[in-house]
């Protein structure tokens, strides 16, 4: 078969060509412009991904800190808790004359109660004294001289309250005997 390609065919050939190029150009452009589209897209997904791992990260060592605080908290209380009981026994227990109660003191300020010498001792470690500390009654030195130190307390049925178990001695006025 021969094909006779005339000039007039070979100018609609160049022109046809020309507007596939032209279109080509134009598809691509689209195809370019979407292509950036969607890769900043993708930037802004991650982006927003990653900070909302860095914020579930933060709140999560955020409610692990709460939890522990919650938890010393709850401790507290129940130390708390277990010791009003015990001093609700010892007051409806109604005996109370001759009864002697130990408080532990702290630069010379009552700080906490207990029904025995050994409690006392033995609770100290809450208050960050070392165990086995020697410990010696506060005595005829000032009590607020030392950091901690611990105070018999004995019940006074004449004054209807608890008096020192060991009382110092009065220091003269004025350097008078």
């Amino acid at each position: 078969m021969i094909r006779i390609v005339t000039a007039g065919r070979l100018a609609r050939l160049e022109q046809e060509a020309d507007h596939a190029r032209d279109r080509a150009r134009d598809v691509q452009a689209q195809a370019d412009a979407a292509w950036g589209s969607h890769v900043r897209e993708l930037y802004a997904v991650t982006d927003r991904a990653e900070r909302a791992e860095a914020t579930t990260s933060e709140v999560g060592v955020l409610l692990s800190g709460a939890l522990a605080e919650l938890s010393e908290a709850q401790q507290e209380l129940l130390r708390k808790d277990i010791e009003i009981r015990r001093l609700r026994e010892v007051l409806e227990s109604g005996v109370l004359v001759g009864r002697s109660l130990t408080v532990l003191m702290h630069y010379g300020e009552p700080h906490t109660v207990y029904a025995t010498r050994e409690h006392a001792l033995a609770d100290t470690a809450t208050h960050g004294v070392p165990a086995g500390t020697a410990w010696v009654p506060c005595g005829e030195h000032s009590t607020s001289a030392s950091t901690w130190c611990v105070a018999a307390f004995i019940y006074d049925a004449d004054c209807k309250g608890y008096r020192r178990a060991f009382m110092p001695s009065p220091e003269p006025v004025g350097g008078a005997a």
